[in-house]
């Protein structure tokens, strides 16, 4: 079987998502994709006639996020219209998803060069760009009461009071993430695969991370007001069903104590990431040397009621298949969709702390849907190569219940 070897990655800042706030929000999703497909042929002088494939991943695929987004942010972006594209959403998990399936492709022998990234524009939510019914405002009956699926956030709380979790205990990780991500923004961790973001007429829109709050500490995390108990209460229909009912109708003894709140919850923003793989034989006539290669990649699904628990039995799938343990992994990246998801990552698997979101993760940084993935991944390329470490493995939870996993190793230049 061929390798997939990863040749470059790069990505956006993350902007604010929230429509007239954000100093993205103004764009087209196209926009935003082509801007780092464009970095990427520029960064390695890729021929973009030679792609055989891009796989993308948009997990709101209504209004402008719709209709094959991969391929019109290629276009936009001016590739060869040779370059095919094609857009997946697996939620959270999108951006894990297209870079996994960008090297199964080339390990198969199928493609020699596949980009694979991500948009999510989370500002055209509130603007109504991305509108119209989705799959989890779930009407079916049927489904409900075979598994029931309630709020994120509620099932973020749920989770805490199953695990026995506390409200300090998150908090005070949720700080841990601000502090890393100053951390790393002072240090310039994120500059290797950082490109700027311009509008049409070569205007600099932003050219650094809009989200952090660096300031935030336990105590002022402490004073926000949970945000996911009103929401748990809210009726759904006409019978008075609430987010969460649906979870006491699986677990009826649960006292769900709301310990989420927008500090500890990952941020709503705007972003882009894509990676360019490709196989050995073809990066060699191009005279490119790999930065990393993909080892492993897996993906499972758990309890789509309690929604956010299929990281952990990812992650044991993934090492199994790489033939690996957690003592092996460098560098771990667990998606920060609510602090209660890296908390319980942590203590499951037994982590060293300090290999896990070293720089950060989504609650300081962000969390562009889509895309996340795909930066998790080229900022754990950067981090082994700043730090020497050979292996990272990223993964998240995504809606209903699933989570994608990927090993990558860091390939000497």
């Amino acid at each position: 079987m061929n390798e997939a070897w990863i040749i470059d990655a790069c990505r956006t800042p993350r902007g604010i998502g929230k429509a007239g706030k954000g100093a993205l929000s103004g764009m087209h999703p196209q926009q935003l994709g082509a801007t780092v497909l464009r970095a990427l042929a520029e960064r390695t002088g890729l021929d973009t006639a030679d792609v055989d494939d891009i796989v993308w991943g948009t997990s709101n695929q209504r209004g402008v996020q719709g209709g094959d987004l991969g391929r019109m942010a290629a276009l936009d972006a001016g590739y060869d219209p040779r370059a095919s594209a094609v857009t997946i959403d697996r939620f959270c998990g999108s951006g894990i998803t297209t870079v996994a399936l960008a090297a199964a492709t080339i390990k198969a022998g199928a493609d020699d060069l596949v980009l694979a990234g991500g948009t999510e524009m989370m500002s055209t939510y509130s603007s109504g760009g991305a509108s119209g019914p989705s799959t989890l405002d779930n009407g079916n009956l049927r489904l409900r009461a075979r598994w029931p699926q309630p709020n994120q956030g509620v099932a973020a709380d749920a989770v805490a009071a199953m695990e026995g979790i506390s409200r300090r205990a998150l908090d005070e990780y949720a700080t841990t993430s601000q502090q890393r991500a100053a951390v790393a923004i002072a240090e310039g961790r994120f500059a290797p695969s950082l490109v700027p973001v311009a509008a049409e007429d070569g205007t600099l829109l932003l050219d650094h991370e809009e989200f952090p709050r660096p300031s935030t500490t336990v105590e002022s995390l402490a004073a926000l007001p949970a945000a996911f108990g009103v929401i748990g209460d809210y009726p759904l229909d006409s019978q008075g069903t609430t987010f969460r009912g649906l979870i006491n109708s699986r677990f009826p003894d649960l006292e769900i104590n709301p310990v989420h709140h927008a500090g500890n919850s990952s941020g709503v923003v705007d972003g882009a990431a894509a990676l360019l793989l490709a196989s050995p034989e073809y990066a060699r006539r191009q005279g490119w040397r790999p930065r990393g290669r993909v080892i492993a990649s897996a993906t499972i699904g758990d309890d789509p009621t309690l929604m956010l628990n299929a990281p952990v039995p990812a992650t044991r799938k993934v090492l199994a298949r790489a033939g690996l343990t957690v003592t092996d992994i460098d560098l771990f990246e667990i998606n920060e969709a609510f602090a209660v998801v890296a908390e319980k990552y942590i203590r499951d698997l037994g982590l060293d702390r300090d290999k896990v979101n070293v720089n950060g993760g989504a609650i300081a940084l962000g969390h562009p849907i889509g895309a996340t993935g795909a930066m998790l991944i080229g900022t754990v390329l950067d981090e082994l190569e700043r730090t020497g470490g050979r292996y990272g493995l990223v993964t998240m939870c995504a809606a209903g219940g699933m989570a994608p996993a990927i090993i990558i190793e860091r390939l000497d230049q």
